[in-house]
């Protein structure tokens, strides 16, 4: 949680910077920016979670996957944030593409409340073990192993199966932000703050997360309002504050809604 904390501390940090560096609206849309960013990721936890729970992976070993998980994100992502801008710059009417899949991910997110992982289903991962020999069991926290020949173990393909997670979550996301701003630095900054401290999110929130019941459908309102701003940006541009001010409207009633009226007994 401490850590969390620090994590949140710093985007804070460069907000105010970015506000003396290059004014308001920048320091805004980073703001915004990072904000979806954060609750779209705070939901892809819960497919972490589920992920290891899956494929049993002892806690301690669980820091090591994030952890090259998230370093190889950032490389990800700076790849489809340039392409995502430099498609919209060139092609306006993409806007339009990435508002109409934002309003169909968060229809689509609604029903998938109490839907459930197939890791084994997962094309990348039956890939990967058609041409990986891989070990029966965890070897302490090694990717890969000699016994003789070079096999993979289990934790690499806990790492597939999460980056993979991660690569679907991008596909949202990124529009999501790119509705906000098309500046590169603002976007790609307010995405890696926002992964970065998903790691110590993680552990802080593993044990809480069955208690935000309404954070999933607040996330779907988010997509669905995000895509809504995209389809409609030529007739009216809506103020940065604004955008701000709805998206945070729906995650702390989501929230609050969550703690104050509970649908599940919890034990």
């Amino acid at each position: 949680m401490a850590w969390s904390l620090v994590w949140i501390g710093l985007a804070g940090g460069f907000a105010v910077l970015l506000y003396f560096w290059r004014g308001h609206t920048p320091a805004l849309e980073f703001v915004t920016g990072y904000i979806v960013e954060l609750s779209l990721s705070v939901d892809n936890l819960f497919i972490f979670l589920l992920v290891f729970r899956y494929f049993r992976v002892p806690p301690e070993y669980q820091y090591k996957v994030l952890f090259w998980g998230i370093l190889s994100a950032v490389i990800m992502r700076a790849a489809f944030i340039v392409t995502g801008v430099k498609l919209i710059q060139q092609f306006h009417w993409i806007t339009y593409v990435f508002g109409a899949f934002l309003v169909y991910s968060g229809i689509r997110l609604v029903g998938q409340e109490n839907a459930t992982i197939h890791p084994e289903k997962n094309l990348a991962l039956r890939l990967f073990r058609r041409w990986v020999p891989v070990t029966d069991d965890f070897v302490g926290d090694r990717f890969f192993v000699r016994r003789p020949g070079v096999y993979a173990t289990p934790l690499l393909v806990v790492l597939v199966v999460i980056e993979t997670a991660d690569l679907f979550l991008a596909v949202d996301s990124i529009p999501a932000v790119l509705a906000i701003t098309l500046d590169v630095m603002v976007v790609y900054t307010s995405n890696i703050f926002a992964i970065l401290g998903l790691r110590s999110m993680y552990f802080a929130l593993a044990g809480m997360m069955e208690m935000f019941e309404y954070l999933h459908y607040g996330l779907a309102l988010v997509l669905v309002f995000i895509g809504g701003k995209m389809l409609t940006a030529h007739y009216y541009e809506m103020p940065t504050v604004m955008a701000l001010g709805v998206v945070a409207g729906i995650l702390i009633t989501a929230v609050l809604g969550s703690l104050v009226f509970p649908r599940k007994k919890r034990a």
